[in-house]
């Protein structure tokens, strides 16, 4: 089972795009289950001084008691469900590492976003592998480089889709999902990571 893979030529970044790892009506019945099952959670951020409510849904996932934590924010994991352990055996396959948590968000509308950062915190490790799965609603991806701002990129991220980052990418690179006044639907992201 070899699926289409697309190297990013990026500098100081090793990231990999798989557009069809989950195909669409498998990806479209994942999407369903998740949404009305995940224990969708809205937490404030404090951002520059002040506090808003995050513009978007999460839900956190392990197969341990490790939190995660960010932006101020503690997550506590819940047991991984038969339909996340499917998806994260079908990374697993590619890229032959046990990921032990996952990180959901529910990207309602197009106001819903995440702004710029790295996946740098230190529980993730040195260099950490963040392997993003996306399901519902197409969005783009935006990566922009820490020290050399005129390195920019941006992809987008298809339903079924799986972006995967690792090697020294978090020490480099940022990236968001920016608003939109487009009117979209729905879009479900599982970030899987490996929680030292």
């Amino acid at each position: 089972m070899f699926k289409q893979k697309i190297h990013l030529d990026l500098p100081d970044s090793n990231i990999t795009y798989y557009p069809n790892l989950i195909d669409p009506k498998a990806a479209t019945h994942y999407f369903n289950i998740l949404k009305n099952a995940a224990p969708w959670q809205q937490d404030d951020i404090k951002v520059f001084g002040k506090i808003y409510p995050q513009p978007r849904l999460t839900a956190f996932y392990g197969n341990g008691s490790k939190s995660y934590s960010y932006s101020n924010i503690t997550m506590h994991p819940r047991p991984f469900t038969d339909k996340l352990l499917e998806i994260k055996q079908k990374i697993e396959e590619i890229e032959y590492v046990e990921f032990n948590s996952c990180l959901l968000n529910l990207y309602r509308n197009g106001k819903d976003s995440n702004g710029w950062h790295a996946d740098d915190e230190k529980e993730l490790g040195q260099n950490p592998i963040i392997a993003s799965i996306s399901l519902g609603q197409e969005r783009t991806f935006h990566l922009r480089h820490k020290k050399d701002t005129k390195l920019k990129h941006k992809i987008t991220l298809e339903h079924g889709s799986l972006l995967l980052m690792k090697g020294s990418t978090q020490h480099y690179w940022q990236h968001q999902v920016p608003k939109t006044a487009k009117p979209i639907l729905e879009r479900i992201n599982l970030t899987f990571r490996i929680i030292q």
